[in-house]
């Protein structure tokens, strides 16, 4: 495991110094994050590479899942500037949901990815939406497009911009979750756009 992030972290490193990005709508977020207001970051599990780099050294805090793909992932955000709590919706899910809520509470920024860890893409789950109304903390929902990337043959596509590819992150308006049920999940949905866009 550690000689796995030793070689991915210096790889990712070298290709995400030729992307260029493009962030809209950066106000909202910005502003309160100036007010030390939490606030939860979505974004689809797809889109994870490029999205987080992006904001990496920012002390956010991520969901990352206990599978063992989990622990690599985790490892790499670390060292990013990522804090970590470990659950997800299919494993240790209420433990985690509690953990979210404590730092949500405690004034910390968190990121979620509401279909991980296992999907199915583009379909999110609650969890997200009962940190957010729990905590009453609103979600800034993430929104990537990337202009040319390779798509790994996994359930969510997921997507490694090339080398000069040109990320376009578009940032949603704050938004407390009313509930967790379907009416909820189908607003979040709409925020976050389509998980499985065509990819270059």
């Amino acid at each position: 495991m550690r000689w796995i992030v030793r070689l991915a972290a210096p790889l990712v490193r070298l290709l995400a110094m030729t992307w260029r990005y493009e962030e809209v709508n950066t106000a909202p977020w910005l502003a309160l994050r100036a007010r030390r207001q939490a606030f939860i970051f979505a974004l689809w599990h797809g889109h994870l590479l490029g999205l987080t780099w992006r904001r990496r050294r920012e002390g956010i805090t991520v969901m990352i899942s206990e599978h063992s793909d989990g622990e690599i992932v985790a490892r790499l955000v670390e060292r990013w500037g990522y804090r970590t709590v470990r659950g997800s919706t299919s494993r240790g899910a209420g433990r985690a949901l509690l953990a979210m809520v404590r730092e949500l509470q405690a004034g910390r920024e968190f990121a979620i990815t509401p279909d991980g860890p296992r999907g199915p893409a583009g379909e999110p789950a609650p969890g997200i939406l009962l940190a957010s109304h729990r905590a009453n903390v609103p979600v800034v929902t993430m929104r990537g497009e990337v202009s040319r990337a390779w798509r790994l043959r996994s359930w969510d596509r997921f997507i490694v911009p090339k080398p000069f590819a040109r990320i376009r992150i578009t940032y949603g308006e704050p938004w407390v979750a009313p509930g967790s049920g379907e009416r909820d999940l189908a607003e979040i949905q709409a925020r976050l756009g389509p998980a499985l866009e065509p990819a270059a």
